[in-house]
Parts: structure tokens; C-alpha cells; sequence
């Protein structure tokens, strides 16, 4: 089975780790390979996470990398190089300059940015623009990532555990970094001992403890989680308060009190 799922990611991953799942993501990587044949300047927009940098790097092998709040030394790159990628062009401190040292110095340039990232020098300088959808569009993307992720965590933690995708909703908040995140975690859950997870709850609230109340304040670290497991379990209040040995009234407090993490 593992040389199956293998064989099919190698089959949607490029050596960019650029996922082409789905139809979307597929035309973005098309366009991209088009522009590695083409020598015009291109910007690559679209949310944090969604493989901009892959597909920029993946058009422009060679180029140096240099994020755009890197004011001086994208300057001093230009004047160096012939060819450049600028990560998150919206960060950048003045894309006036920025623009006109590029077509002064005739500087080929691959750019990322946020979907929103809005300037009157964009048309001046990037004859192609397009965008790379959200992970929340990109169902099949997303499935291909998770075993990506989950084989990487395997390998990082030798972890012998198979993947437990019940109760798993992917979070995309991020796209692929909340993703990947979300995975590393419920793959080093599936395999952590009590002693292990009593440790990161330690080191969590060693720098947090200091109130006279602080037991009251972080006991639902404790509770609620021991209660949503609970209710997803048993299935009802009944059932949970007689295996916790609570009465369904302290139940029902205790429920109320932790209603923000439930």
C-alpha cells in the first residue's frame, strides 16, 4: 500500500514539491513552465501557503532569493545579477525605485504577493500576472499534501504509528503551513506517551504561572479536552458524567465553564 501512495504523489509533485492535483493548481504550474521558455518578468499572487515560492523558484532555478522588506539588498542585487525573485512584493519600502533600477539595469524578475497587493507600477513592470488558488479550492491538492506531510512525519519522528485521519479536519487557515503544521502535530500525538505530553504541558506553563489564581485559570487545559474526548466518545452527558464520576449537574458546569475550547 505505501509504495502505491508513494508512486501517486510522485506523480502530482514536481521537484518543487508544488502540488498539480486539481485542475487549478495545474494550469498555475502550467503558466510557470511556459515562463522558464519566455524571458519576461512575472507576479505570482495569492495567499501565504500556497506554493508562490515553489513555482517562482521552479521558473527561475538560479535567481537569487530576497524578500521584498530586504530593501537595500534586493538594491544592491540588482546591480549584480540578471535575473532575481522578490518574495512578498507588498512589503517592499518603495517599488518606485525598486522598478526603476529593474528596467534601468534590464533585470529579469519573478515576484510574489498577497492576492490583495494593489500598485500603479505592477503594468510598468510585469508583463504576466496570475494567480495561485487557496488551498480551500484545491480539495484534491489537499489530499495529495496531507500524505506528504504524514510521510514526512513518519520519516522526522520514526514513528512506526499509522496515520488516524478520524476527527482529522484539515486546517487551511494558512494553507500548506497550518496544513503541514496540523499534521506534524496529530502525527506526533498518535505516537506521544503520558510522560511526554505531561512535559510540553509543563513547558507550556512555566513561564505562565505567577497569579494567585493560576489554578483555577489553567485547569481547563485539563478539562477540556478531558470532556470534548468524553462527549466524542460516549456520545451524550449521560454517559460521560457516570464514567467521570460527576454528578450531571457538575457536568453540565464544568461543560459551561469551558465553553470557549469545546
Amino acid at each position: 500500500m505505501m509504495i502505491v501512495v508513494e508512486q501517486v504523489v510522485a506523480l502530482v509533485v514536481d521537484a518543487t514539491n508544488f502540488v498539480t492535483a486539481c485542475a487549478s493548481s495545474a494550469q498555475a504550474f502550467k503558466t510557470a513552465t511556459l515562463l522558464k521558455t519566455l524571458s519576461v518578468n512575472a507576479l505570482i499572487l495569492g495567499e501565504i501557503g500556497v506554493g508562490k515560492k515553489s513555482l517562482a523558484q521552479y521558473i527561475l532555478p538560479d535567481a537569487p532569493i530576497i524578500e521584498a522588506s530586504e530593501y537595500n539588498e534586493i538594491l544592491t542585487a540588482l546591480q549584480n545579477v540578471n535575473e532575481i525573485i522578490i518574495l512578498n512584493l507588498e512589503n517592499s519600502p518603495n517599488i518606485k525605485k525598486i522598478v526603476n533600477v529593474i528596467n534601468s539595469n534590464s533585470v529579469r524578475i519573478i515576484a510574489t504577493a498577497k492576492n490583495y497587493f494593489v500598485s500603479e507600477y505592477i503594468d510598468d513592470i510585469f508583463s504576466v500576472k496570475f494567480d495561485i488558488p487557496p488551498l480551500s479550492q484545491r480539495n484534491e491538492d489537499v489530499n495529495e499534501l496531507v500524505k506528504i506531510f504524514v510521510k514526512e512525519a513518519s520519516t522526522l519522528f520514526s514513528s512506526s504509528t499509522k496515520f488516524n485521519s478520524k476527527n482529522f479536519i484539515p486546517d487551511l487557515s494558512k494553507n500548506s503551513v497550518s496544513l503541514k503544521r496540523q499534521v506534524m502535530i496529530h502525527s506526533l500525538i498518535g505516537d506521544i506517551k503520558d510522560k511526554e505530553l505531561m512535559q510540553i504541558i509543563e513547558s507550556f506553563l512555566v513561564d505562565k504561572l505567577g497569579s494567585h489564581s493560576d489554578y483555577r485559570n489553567f485547569l481547563y487545559i485539563y478539562e477540556a479536552p478531558l470532556i470534548k474526548a468524553g462527549l466524542t466518545r460516549f456520545k451524550s452527558q449521560l454517559q460521560l458524567s457516570d464514567r467521570l464520576g460527576l454528578n450531571r449537574n457538575t457536568l453540565r458546569k464544568k461543560i459551561a465553564d469551558n465553553k470557549d475550547y469545546l
